[in-house]
């Protein structure tokens, strides 16, 4: 499956933006103080980056569609800079390795289940050992009968399966703050980096 993300800009198709960062994430990131240089994969229209620069990170915006990049600009003119266009699946060279923290919101969720293994990988070529990737995952959409996405569902056991490897659970919890309809539906869980190598810690 397929989908050109820079059409759904174009055309103005892009339900998932709802103008505003995640909610939950807000909650998140206000009462866990954390710094460093942010990566916000599939940042799209920039929210989330805003948001992020409001907290005190040197934050940055990563995604594969030019249109919505352009609009990020357009309504974060002072973060425009910040928007760098690229695929997670193959990030540039510079940025490998580059982030204490990612953050994550809504870019999982475009991703047909095939992809997700991309997904990590593409996280682990971006966030440094010891770094956190704090996400809100969109566990249960509400889909239409017959619909399978995107957003596609992602069972919590597997965001666990996907993880299991290289990262430990710092938090996980149902956040009590929400978008309307995606009350109850989401999942924080933060995740820290250890990777191991010939049985030690690095």
């Amino acid at each position: 499956m397929s989908i050109d993300w820079d059409a759904a800009y174009r055309n103005g198709e892009v339900f998932w933006d709802r103008g505003a960062p995640s909610p939950p994430l807000r909650h998140y990131l206000e009462r866990n103080p954390t710094s460093g240089r942010a990566l916000v994969p599939g940042c799209g229209r920039g929210h989330e980056v805003a948001l992020a620069a409001e907290l005190g990170f040197d934050a940055t915006g990563l995604d594969i569609a030019p249109t919505g990049l352009a609009e990020a600009r357009t309504l974060y003119p002072r973060l425009a800079d910040r928007f760098v266009l690229g695929n997670l699946f193959d990030p540039p060279a510079a940025l490998h390795g580059a982030f204490d923290v990612v953050l994550e919101h809504t870019c999982m969720s475009a991703l047909p289940p095939a992809l997700r293994p991309d997904y990590r990988r593409g996280i682990d070529l971006l966030l440094k050992p010891g770094g956190l990737l704090v996400g809100v995952w969109y566990i249960n959409p509400d889909l239409e009968p017959g619909d399978e996405g995107p957003p596609f569902p992602l069972p919590v056991p597997a965001l666990t399966e996907l993880f299991a490897d290289g990262y430990e659970i710092v938090a996980d919890y149902v956040p009590e703050v929400g978008f309307a309809r995606r009350e109850g539906r989401e999942r924080v869980r933060v995740l820290r980096r250890v990777l191991r190598e010939r049985g030690g810690l690095i």
